[in-house]
């Protein structure tokens, strides 16, 4: 019976071992590959190593300006989702109409679509109405999917905390804003955090409604789509990923530690 028992533990380890390892040898490989002295065709293992392409992607003003076009779009739509998100989850989660369930159906929609047909959508809508292409545009289309980050988060704990609090807080003679400020912001307060980070890193690495709705500007993950085609851009653009990682992984960890404090808090 042990025997049989260690059997399946020793099975459930390879495979858990195999699974990161799927997961984040690509991952090693960008890492590697960044410090690598070949600048044509990567080769493992590298025949040398070198921190030039650092000193490279450092000073290429394209990189910078491409990361600072996805930060303040990541920014300005997490922001959006935010306001929007939270509205529309205190809304479907505090009252009761017609058509409530509909309307949070609609709100999810546009994440569970595919992201060309959302893409699509929003440039037939964007020349429809007669927009020029550019940071507008493509922070109102990343902000479609990031509303649906900030309100699945805000909607989840609303419905796990109790409408009595609010209906005492008013019944004691606050207001409206004081209501808003000391009970129902402290109860969603981490949920708005851990949502926010995690509408800011998927809008900072999206590229298929960007292609759609930047015209001819580049955020970084267009930028580095299009020097994919350049054989000794190859290792900057391996520092490039690095960074994109970085900036994206603090904020996933972030989010990923909030909601872990929520559970244990629960429990």
């Amino acid at each position: 019976m042990s025997s049989a028992r260690d059997s399946r533990h020793l099975i459930l380890k390879a495979t858990v071992g195999l699974a990161i390892l799927f997961l984040w040898f690509p991952l090693f490989l960008i890492v590697l590959y960044a410090f690598t002295t070949d600048d044509v065709v990567p080769t493992f293992p590298p025949p040398g190593l070198t921190t030039k392409w650092f000193g490279i992607a450092r000073d290429n003003t394209e990189i910078w300006d491409a990361m600072w076009l996805s930060t303040r779009v990541a920014l300005l739509a997490t922001a959006v989702s935010l306001v929007l998100g939270s509205m529309v989850a205190a809304a479907v989660a505090r009252s009761r109409f017609f058509g409530r369930e509909a309307i949070s159906f609609l709100i999810l929609l546009p994440i569970a679509l595919p992201g060309i047909v959302t893409g699509i959508a929003l440039r037939s809508g964007i020349n429809t109405l007669g927009f020029g292409y550019g940071t507008f545009t493509i922070v109102v289309g990343h902000a479609t999917f990031c509303v649906v980050i900030v309100y699945n988060n805000v909607l989840a704990r609303l419905r796990r905390s109790s409408g009595s609090v609010v209906e005492a807080s008013m019944d004691l003679g606050a207001s409206g804003f004081q209501t808003f400020r000391y009970v129902l912001l402290p109860s969603v307060g981490t949920a708005l955090v851990a949502g926010a980070m995690l509408a800011f890193a998927l809008s900072f690495d999206e590229i298929i409604v960007t292609t759609f709705t930047a015209g001819n500007q580049k955020t970084l993950p267009i930028w580095i789509l299009g020097s994919l085609n350049r054989p000794r851009n190859r290792p900057v653009l391996n520092v490039v990923a690095i960074m994109v990682m970085a900036v994206t992984l603090v904020p996933v960890m972030i989010a990923q530690h909030l909601a872990g404090r929520e559970a244990t808090n629960r429990r």
